[in-house]
């Protein structure tokens, strides 16, 4: 069975108002099948707790569709925020879309 798997790049800053972008974009790639989920971060330059929670949200609406959320690209500013929040235990990084490539999208 062949998996399906979408990017979503972001960009900016990751915050309140982004962040309910983001839940809105992650319910409707779910929507229309998406088995797994990239999250690149490379343009995003800073993100803040309602962005950290966005993620957070965003990781439940994935796994509810028995889904994969992954991310990748992360600053180290964002690296940083997910160690001091422990996200770093609920989010499977990657250091690009490659390494993503070669470790997952492959394996499926």
């Amino acid at each position: 069975m062949k998996l399906s798997v979408t990017v979503l790049e972001l960009s900016g800053i990751l915050d309140g108002i982004r962040g309910n972008e983001l839940r809105r974009e992650v319910s409707n790639i779910v929507a229309n099948g998406a088995d797994i989920l990239l999250i690149d971060m490379k343009e995003v330059n800073f993100i803040d707790s309602s962005g950290l929670g966005a993620l957070v949200s965003a990781m439940q609406i994935v796994r509810t569709a028995n889904g994969k959320l992954f991310v990748c690209s992360i600053s180290d500013q964002v690296r940083m925020l997910f160690e001091l929040t422990k996200m770093d235990r609920i989010f499977k990084t990657f250091a690009d879309q490659d390494e993503f490539k070669r470790q997952i999208w492959t394996t499926q």
